[in-house]
């Protein structure tokens, strides 16, 4: 179906009168006997396009019918693009679950423990590591443990300094520090 509103370039909320004046403008623009040619033969096209377009929208009842069926088209296409992307969507989800219950399966036919079991794990893990999915799904929380790493070792250290800094801890920090059997151990492979 053709949008009649874009032919003549005007909002599908516009009046009577921008409509109008759309209309004027456009037929000056395209007129056929401003071309020669090839171009003229595109140009009377254009016309007759801008001549259908204004003839419906410049009737109120034909365009309140074409309004009508313009919003109908647009609900069909929503529910068709909707149906389209929660087939995919399930269909992505069905294969998750199916390849989920196959390992599943293969792991409780494999006895826990025994040889055979570490290998048949380690063929499942090869297998994920090469679905190019579960990479980018491991390369992702590969990051994100990374990053919690990261900010827990910043913010252990950043309190063990508060705690150094305040005075009424900072006799405990020395103790745990340089009294503590632990730390002096630790200390005393470092110093060797």
């Amino acid at each position: 179906m053709k949008n009649y509103y874009e032919i003549l370039e005007v909002n599908p909320k516009a009046s009577q009168e921008i409509i109008e004046k759309a209309y004027k403008v456009l037929v000056k623009k395209y007129h056929p006997d401003l071309y020669t040619g090839e171009k003229q033969i595109e140009a009377e096209k254009k016309i007759k396009e801008i001549n259908e377009a204004y003839q419906i929208l410049s009737d109120q009842f034909l365009k309140e019918q074409y309004d009508k069926e313009l919003i109908r088209q647009e609900i069909r296409k929503r529910q068709k693009q909707g149906t389209n992307a929660q087939k995919q969507t399930t269909g992505k989800k069905e294969n998750q679950e199916q390849t989920r219950q196959k390992t599943r399966q293969q792991v409780k036919k494999a006895k826990v423990g025994t040889f055979g079991s570490m290998i048949e794990l380690c063929k499942q893990l090869i297998r994920d590591l090469k679905s190019k999915e579960r990479r980018e799904e491991l390369k992702e929380m590969t990051r994100k443990d990374v990053l919690a790493i990261i900010l827990t070792i910043l913010v252990v250290i950043v309190l063990g300094i508060i705690l150094w800094l305040l005075p009424f801890t900072n006799g405990w920090m020395r103790e745990l520090l340089f009294e503590n059997p632990i730390f002096n151990w630790i200390g005393g492979l470092f110093s060797k």
